[in-house]
């Protein structure tokens, strides 16, 4: 044991690959579990302390596959969490290899979510306060997002945030580096939100996503933590999470909020963002959207939301379907099929059938359907009660918004 500690120690004094290959390879497999925990450890502490073998070992495949093996086999504890070292050092290669050119994000997730964490115990090496806490996970997840993972970037951000909900994370500082620690937390805390609102939005939940959105571009209007552009851009994308979001009246709850929100008028200056305002107000005011319109949107999606649905309709071309559908109902009391299809642009008569058949069926719309004639004859079903109580509705939903943006702005300060 102790000559292949030493073989170890010479091969990455030397930078000798093939031979420390050699030792974690054919030797490594006659050794006992416990010998290989201590030779494992040796590896990396030495490895680690060595000035000149890292960063050059990580383009190794040879050495890559060691270093693998070697994390896999380690004692409850190294000297000075040596392993947490070497994954950070792995993780910061991974995202700023200058020679390579390359960004391997996967890599450097995984390498960084395997990071040992101790919670309480102050005294242990692994000990880290619930702020760095919460930065490696998020770490992780805008790793994962930028893979498309997003199955992991979602486990990686609910854990950030149960670390921020469980130990009461806020933008409030104190001690002699309380300025610093606070515009770390502040960035944390913005890094969180935002990453969690894209996990929603990349998995398809745009109701939640565009409220995360929108809050996260109205919380800091009157801060300079986060820079207007960037801001009016998170509003552009609330829109776009809007407008994709199933038809209900949360959705139009959260249309009215983005509706009324000032700034929209600006996203036509935005590239990006330049039909969106258009569309949403068409939406919100129950006018009908346009082909040439909703083209013009949809070129401007990013390819999770341009996913075709089983009904061979992209996410977008049957929401403004459906909305369509419910923007025709306050025009008309009937309609045939085949002059709604007209009216509608981008579907037939059959399909334009079968989704107000749909929409009937699930209270979205009311209606009912005449096959002999072809004819659809629209039930207004919005009295005054139903309105008194969406009326209610907006009005929790504002203050619950004014809440937080209160909230914030008292953390910021």
């Amino acid at each position: 044991m102790e000559s292949l500690a030493q073989s170890v120690t010479a091969a990455i004094e030397s930078s000798d690959y093939a031979r420390l290959s050699g030792v974690f390879a054919s030797q490594w497999q006659s050794l006992g579990q416990g010998e290989q925990r201590t030779l494992a450890s040796h590896f990396i502490r030495t490895a680690v302390a060595s000035p000149t073998f890292f960063p050059d070992a990580f383009r190794s495949p040879q050495i890559m596959t060691v270093i693998t093996t070697t994390l896999n086999h380690l004692p409850p504890t190294v000297e000075k969490a040596a392993d947490n070292v070497l994954r950070q050092r792995i993780f910061e290669f991974k995202l700023n290899d200058e020679e390579d050119n390359t960004i391997d994000y996967s890599t450097a997730a995984r390498m960084l979510a395997g990071l040992r964490m101790e919670e309480n115990d102050e005294s242990s090496a692994y000990y880290m306060p619930p702020v760095e806490r919460c930065d490696v996970f998020v770490k992780v997840a805008e790793c994962y997002l930028e893979e498309d993972l997003t199955v992991e970037a979602e486990g990686a951000v609910t854990k950030a945030g149960t670390i921020i909900e469980s130990t009461g994370i806020s933008m409030s500082a104190s001690g002699e580096d309380g300025a610093t620690r606070d515009e770390r937390t502040v960035t944390l805390l913005l890094r969180y939100k935002s990453t969690y609102a894209r996990v929603l939005d990349a998995n398809r939940k745009f109701l939640p996503a565009a409220m995360k959105y929108h809050d996260l571009s109205t919380a800091y209007l009157h801060t300079d933590a986060i820079v207007a552009d960037d801001l009016l851009s998170m509003l552009g994308r609330a829109v776009t999470c809007a407008i994709l979001s199933p038809n209900s009246a949360q959705r139009q709850r959260v249309l009215g909020l983005v509706y009324k929100d000032e700034r929209l008028s600006q996203l036509d200056a935005i590239p990006e963002f330049q039909s969106h305002s258009a569309v949403l107000t068409k939406m919100y005011l129950n006018r009908i959207v346009q082909k040439r319109e909703l083209e013009q949107f949809e070129s401007s999606l990013a390819d999770h939301q341009k996913a075709i649905m089983a009904d061979g309709l992209t996410i977008v071309e049957r929401g403004v379907l459906e909305h369509n559908m419910v923007a025709v109902s306050h025009l008309y009391t009937s309609i045939y099929f085949t002059q709604l299809a007209e009216l509608l642009g981008n579907v037939d008569a059959v399909k334009a059938e079968r989704v107000a058949a749909k929409m009937i069926s699930d209270g979205s719309m009311g209606g009912s359907i005449d096959e002999v004639e072809g004819l659809l004859r629209f039930h207004p079903n919005k009295g005054k009660e139903e309105s008194t109580l969406l009326h209610w509705d907006e009005t929790i939903t504002s203050f619950c918004m004014q809440l937080n943006k209160v909230t914030d702005a008292v953390r910021a300060n």
